[in-house]
């Protein structure tokens, strides 16, 4: 009986241990950039091949979803409370008619005015035209909201140039009559852009000092805040323009003055919003202040040491770690990924580690835990290659335990410090699913 089930034993063994690997080594994985879906796949001699998955729904529904991706929270309907589909068909209708009766407005002014250095009509279609470059721009730069939810200083900084060139624009435009319907469209354009960046960035701002759910209240303050010094900035701007300014002379040197005062102010004004969502910054700042001090960072320590012109910029404290690129560019062959998964196989995320940097991939679905815990996995490994305990890449097991046994306190320290951990804001960073 013993020597039966000896047999049967070796027999079945192998079997469930391939059974194991085949269930655990993925045939293929699907990443997804920008609304592009890749397929990855390793051959038989373990090349990468990569190729566009091709769409198989009828062209009505690409239609839809395309539509619904523009221009609908992503993941409408689940991302949105109830109401919102009412409260955006009679916002459209609303729009739709106040931009309709805008147009006749619009022409009508510019008939009373007398306004007829050529036909009427031309000129009011001319007019409009210089409009409807604001409201190209408003459609452009309304794609990067993932972006601004990830960067919103520093969106909200471009805004402000942007603004300004169009302003600027606008100014100049006097000297060359004969294109002012091009310089006037460009300026508007890049308003356009810039009254898009600065709303979408707006909540963001106001969120990172709202407390005890009185964002509504802080919101309507600021604004009232805003609307004072509006009033008070085009009393100042009358009085400017009837004296040292009536001439263009005087706009020429008094506009780069008050542009470089606005451009400085709103710099002042991001430095000191201290945002408590988790981007690839921030991210690698307080890893990198817990492994110098072992001490975690609150929002408000870390908004000034934020870099607002390069936010992509690697720190080297962190583990230099580059996140977001594509899985398929990451590896390139199917015994690395292998082994990665192995290393981490319950883990939302792979570590590859380079040269230079070290790559961090997040699947799908990964939070802002999952990306602290790459992150500071990627830092304990380049902190050990350092003190010389072996390359990088063969310390990762070792600093995932590491890793492992400070989290929770670390987790737990960070939610005390202010921070908000659900998401992690990587700016249409590529993401991986098997």
């Amino acid at each position: 009986m013993f020597l039966m089930d000896s047999i049967l034993g070796k027999i079945r063994g192998p079997k469930k241990k391939e059974a194991e690997e085949a269930v655990r080594r993925p045939d293929f994985w699907i990443e997804t950039s920008d609304s592009v879906s890749q397929l990855c796949t390793f051959d038989a001699d373990g090349l990468l091949s990569v190729k566009v998955v091709s769409d198989s729904r009828p062209i009505v529904q690409r239609m839809l979803d395309s539509f619904l991706n523009k221009f609908f929270p992503s993941g409408y309907p689940y991302s949105v409370n109830e109401g919102y589909m009412t409260y955006t068909q009679f916002r459209a209708l609303q729009h739709f008619s106040s931009a309709a009766l805008s147009v006749l407005s619009t022409q009508s002014l510019l008939f009373a005015a007398g306004l007829r250095p050529t036909p009427a009509q031309a000129t009011a279609v001319s007019w409009i035209l210089k409009d409807g470059m604001q409201h190209a721009g408003k459609l452009i730069c309304s794609n990067m909201g993932a972006r601004m939810d990830s960067e919103p200083k520093s969106w909200r900084i471009l805004a402000d140039v942007l603004y300004d060139l169009g302003t600027g624009l606008e100014v100049l435009s006097p000297l060359c009559p004969h294109l002012f319907l091009e310089m006037a469209g460009l300026g508007n354009f890049a308003k356009g852009l810039a009254v898009v960046a600065a709303r979408a960035t707006r909540l963001p701002i106001y969120s990172s000092f709202a407390k005890e759910g009185n964002l509504s209240d802080l919101f309507a303050k600021g604004e009232a805040i805003s609307t004072l010094f509006n009033v008070v900035g085009l009393g100042a701007g009358i009085q400017l323009a009837s004296t040292v300014c009536s001439s263009i002379q005087g706009k020429l040197i008094a506009g780069p003055v008050l542009s470089a005062i606005h451009i400085y102010s709103v710099v002042e004004e991001m430095r000191a919003a201290p945002v408590n969502t988790l981007n690839p910054q921030r991210t690698a700042m307080i890893v990198a202040d817990f492994i110098k001090n072992g001490k975690v960072s609150s929002p408000a320590d870390l908004r000034y040491q934020e870099n607002l012109l390069f936010p992509d910029r690697l720190i080297e404290e962190a583990g230099s770690v580059m996140v977001g690129q594509p899985l398929c560019k990451v590896l390139n062959k199917s015994s690395k990924l292998e082994q990665l998964r192995d290393t981490f196989p319950k883990e939302k995320f792979l570590i590859s580690c380079n040269n230079k940097w070290t790559d961090l991939v997040l699947e799908q679905s990964a939070t802002g835990e999952d990306a602290l815990r790459g992150w500071l996995v990627a830092a304990f490994a380049a902190d050990m290659e350092k003190l010389g305990l072996g390359s990088s890449q063969t310390v990762l097991p070792v600093a995932y335990e590491k890793m492992e046994s400070i989290f929770p306190s670390f987790l737990s320290e960070l939610k005390t410090r202010g921070w908000h951990t659900d998401q992690f804001l990587d700016g249409n960073g590529c993401r991986f699913a098997f």
